[in-house]
């Protein structure tokens, strides 16, 4: 992780967390990205520009980041989109109730990310991942040809499925909390239980929790998050580096960083 609040220790490791989202064109990514980090829905379809995303927390005297990457755009690259899935903590599939077509891809990648973890892992079972699936467009009743029964059919019990729309807002707060939930973050990271604050008044906030000698104080308060602007994603080479860490064995790495 490259965030300097990490690097600086006001972060901890263990309350960083990345989001993959994956979907078909057209589906209502960007504007549930958008829900998210509390902007404006955008009437007008726009192919997405922004592929990565850092959202910051400040809750019960502790500071979160959940990076979001939207890797939508890499389904005509197999090998990158496989090493966002293998950088991912947490997965977002989204598809339009409205295009069974879009169903069926997020069926697929579903499938792919479960084989992707599995082989990471070097397990001889499919591994449950923590994935919630999206039906967007809910609001568009009349055009739906995706049932819910359907979905539920084709991809079982172990997968949390959540109608919305982003256009009206209507089930993304159930949602944002069993990603929320799913990632080990606070039921308060869900965007209507916290307030937006700017990204200096955070950094101010969470350097405020350290006394002096480095002695952590509690800092009480309403729970807030910021978007940190300066949020790059990190290149393909720390991608790459991560995953090949996470394979690594304990002796391993011990190995490797005695010898550098």
């Amino acid at each position: 992780w490259s965030m300097d609040l990490l690097e600086m220790g006001l972060t901890k490791p263990r309350n960083c967390c990345r989001l993959v989202v994956l979907g078909g064109p057209n589906v209502g990514k960007t504007n549930i990205l958008h829900r998210f980090l509390d902007q404006e829905f955008e009437e007008r379809y726009q192919p997405t520009s922004e592929d990565f995303y850092r959202k910051l927390f400040h809750i019960g005297g502790e500071s979160y980041e959940l990076d979001v990457l939207d890797a939508s755009s890499e389904r005509d690259f197999p090998a990158k989109r496989r090493l966002s899935i293998l950088t991912g903590d947490l997965f977002l599939l989204v598809f339009s109730l409205d295009n069974s077509d879009s169903f069926s891809q997020i069926c697929e990648l579903l499938k792919e990310i479960k084989s992707a973890k599995t082989k990471l892992l070097k397990l001889k079972h499919p591994v449950r991942t923590p994935v919630v699936v999206c039906g967007n467009k809910s609001d568009l009743a009349a055009q739906r040809t995706v049932s819910r029964s359907t979905v539920i059919e084709t991809l079982g019990d172990d997968v949390c499925f959540f109608e919305t729309s982003a256009k009206d807002g209507s089930g993304l707060d159930g949602m944002f909390r069993a990603l929320a939930s799913l990632g080990e973050l606070p039921d308060e990271a869900s965007p209507n239980r916290h307030q937006i604050v700017s990204f200096l008044t955070y950094q101010s906030m969470c350097v405020g929790q350290r006394g002096r000698k480095g002695s952590r104080t509690r800092v009480t308060g309403v729970p807030c998050a910021a978007v940190d602007p300066t949020a790059r994603r990190p290149s393909f080479t720390s991608d790459l580096r991560m995953v090949l860490g996470s394979t690594e064995t304990p002796e391993g790495k011990e190995k490797r960083k005695n010898t550098q």
